[in-house]
């Protein structure tokens, strides 16, 4: 029998939406071509997808395009199944959420003025009444996302609890934004588990020792890892904040960042933020961190005539046990552990011994065999846990990770949103798909 191309996708890329029906409403906006690569987003998520479409949306997308992305007839006039009750109304079959992309300035004021002459405008009634999540992407030109009456329904809508994606201002046209980024937010608000709600702080990248005011002396890293970290935490509902020294790879506009540089500035922005820290639920720092510093000279060593140069290096500070003191239990300190071309059994002793001399509750030691690469084979070492293997793309390895020691927290906290599964097996491979709880 053929399957549907909407089902040979489902959860492709994680299974965090399985179980989950998202209904999109369509509205005029050129960005409606985008919405099928929104859907199609959603469904590697696990998602099922339906559509629904005001008259001026199919002038620019047909119903049969939407049809071939969701799986399912988009809806393009209210009947007498009214759709906007049976899809948006009381019953076990009502949708997990209303995404509105691309909402048009005229739909936005619509809504929030319950206005409901369309059938996006009258899902968006049915839903705001009976408690269904709403996410809006606006999409529009610049001069109308300005228009006082445009920003007044805007603030009126998240005052209601609806959430706006923001995009992107380009060409003097406030874009819709991207299908990773819409369903990242899709992801985030209906996060379900240990994680939901909670705030998470992922400290990634290089630290960079200044030498002089042009030189520095680093450690090789990508911050791959650390974005795989902050960003699949963010899918599964938690309140994120990526602290970054040097980043090879670009960072999702969706994670809230700061800034760092050297292990000092790190040590420093910690103690300004050793607050927010002890009230994270758990703290991962798979940062590359120099274990040495030096005083940095005033403006640029000169290199003429100098065939030699010595540098006078000291310890610096051990970043994991400051953040241990600042960030007790129960927060879940987690700690990156790096080795060259050592056996597996001195990564566990290593590990071991970095859980002892620092506090962290949780080890993650690896060999540099992972650097640079998308991949990574790392020995992981928990709390109550026989150390174990986690090996496969770090996306998903991050979200395995994250998954174990989320069941840490529950364990730990009865009241945690999550009902815990049971202990972590002695095997893993991130090779299978990321399940959500």
């Amino acid at each position: 029998m053929a399957v549907h191309p909407s089902r040979v996708i489902r959860g492709r890329t994680t299974r965090l939406l399985e179980g989950r029906r998202v209904l999109v409403g369509v509205s005029g906006s050129i960005a409606a071509v985008e919405v099928p690569k929104i859907v199609r987003e959603l469904i590697r998520h696990g998602a099922d997808v339906n559509a629904v479409m005001s008259a001026e949306a199919t002038r620019i997308v047909t119903p049969e395009a939407l049809e071939f992305a969701t799986g399912h007839p988009a809806v393009t006039q209210l009947t007498g199944n009214v759709e906007h009750v049976t899809l948006l109304g009381p019953g076990e079959d009502r949708v997990s959420l209303y995404l509105i992309a691309p909402a048009t300035a005229n739909t936005i004021s619509k809504v929030a003025h319950g206005i409901d002459d369309t059938p996006v405008t009258s899902c968006a009634s049915v839903a705001l009444g009976g408690g269904v999540p709403i996410l809006i992407a606006p999409a529009m030109h610049a001069h109308m996302a300005q228009n006082p009456a445009v920003a007044e329904s805007l603030d009126k809508l998240r005052r209601w609890g609806v959430g706006i994606i923001p995009g992107a201002s380009a060409e003097g046209e406030e874009k819709i934004a991207s299908p990773e980024e819409v369903a990242a937010a899709v992801l985030h608000r209906l996060g379900r588990g240990p994680w939901t709600g909670r705030s998470v702080v992922v400290i990634g990248g290089a630290s960079r020792e200044p030498l002089d005011a042009v030189r520095s002396i680093t450690n090789e890293s990508s911050g791959t890892t650390a974005v795989a970290l902050a960003t699949q935490a963010h899918f599964r509902g938690a309140e994120v904040e990526l602290w970054a020294g040097a980043m090879q790879v670009p960072v999702p506009p969706y994670l809230a960042r700061r800034s760092w540089r050297s292990v000092g500035d790190l040590v420093a922005l910690a103690r300004e933020h050793r607050s927010a820290l002890a009230s994270a639920a758990a703290i991962f720092v798979p940062a590359a961190l120099s274990d040495f510093t030096l005083e940095p000279r005033s403006g640029k060593i000169a290199s003429r005539g100098q065939p030699q140069l010595a540098l006078t290096l000291t310890r610096a500070p051990k970043v994991l046990t400051e953040l241990r003191r600042w960030a007790p239990p129960p927060t879940r300190l987690v700690g990156f552990k790096l080795l060259a071309g050592e056996a597996a059994r001195r990564l566990e002793e290593e590990g071991e011994a970095l859980r002892a001399e620092s506090g962290v509750d949780w080890v993650v030691a690896n060999d540099i065999a992972s650097m640079g690469s998308t991949s990574t084979e790392a020995l992981v070492i928990g709390r109550g846990t026989v150390p174990h293997w986690i090996r496969g793309p770090k996306i998903e390895f991050a979200g395995l990770l994250l998954d174990e020691v989320g069941r840490d927290l529950a364990n730990l906290d009865p009241v945690s949103p999550a009902t815990p599964r049971g202990a972590a097996p002695r095997h893993r491979t991130a090779r299978r798909r990321v399940r959500g709880h």
